[in-house]
């Protein structure tokens, strides 16, 4: 993605769009109601819900970047995951370096700048950086155990696949976002699930700061 090459304010400015997609909609609730496409962007946002599943999320984010305008737009996938990582809890963050699937591994941009982003954003949660891998369903008992064994720190299902349709449409900025909802020890089966799940959406409805400063970082001029 190219550098901004006009400053803020410029009517000639071509700003890159931020693209956040996510599946569910009160994950899309959340985000749009911490200010999703309200000021503090330093661009266009726009939040997308793409629907459940990497089907789904595939042909979501391919339909956005195909809307007038939004071809270049750097893309953040977001909303809930299932962690895996023993001692992780309902609300901690987790910020993928790579993002995992049958088809292969898409690497994410300013990891660091998210993972300080957010701790200025969310003073006191703690983050988690690792792979973040993709699964069609949801993954509970020995399963959890083998993608956690295999180097992953946590699994959802729309990231690996909206983060490798976007960089299939085209060089850009990709990262992944998740909130944890479900852990080890925390199981959604279990009870204390509401109280967990109620930590996740504060969490999620928190994180847009640290996304516009991300995406603020992408359009500096590259020295």
């Amino acid at each position: 993605m190219t550098a901004r090459d006009h400053p803020p304010g410029d009517p000639g400015a071509a700003v890159p769009p931020l693209l956040v997609a996510c599946a569910l909609g009160i994950e899309r609730f959340a985000l749009r109601g911490g200010g999703g496409e309200r000021g503090g962007a330093p661009g266009p946002v726009r939040v997308v819900r793409t629907g459940m599943g990497p089907a789904h999320a595939a042909r979501g984010v391919s339909r956005a970047l195909a809307r007038d305008g939004w071809s270049g737009a750097a893309v953040i996938a977001s909303g809930f995951c299932a962690g895996l990582a023993p001692g992780m809890h309902p609300g901690d963050l987790v910020v993928a370096g790579e993002t995992r699937d049958p088809h292969g591994a898409t690497p994410c941009d300013g990891t660091d700048l998210l993972v300080k982003a957010l701790a200025r954003a969310l003073p006191g949660r703690t983050v988690h950086t690792g792979p973040l891998t993709g699964s069609d369903h949801v993954v509970r008992g020995p399963e959890r155990a083998a993608l956690a064994a295999g180097g992953a720190i946590a699994v959802d299902m729309e990231s690996a696949a909206t983060l490798r349709t976007a960089r299939a449409a085209g060089s850009r900025p990709v990262a992944a976002v998740r909130v944890v909802v479900d852990a080890p020890e925390h199981e959604l089966v279990r009870i204390g699930t509401v109280r967990g799940g109620i930590s996740a959406f504060r969490v999620l409805r928190a994180v847009l700061p640290a996304f516009f400063e991300w995406h603020r970082s992408l359009l500096l001029p590259r020295r």
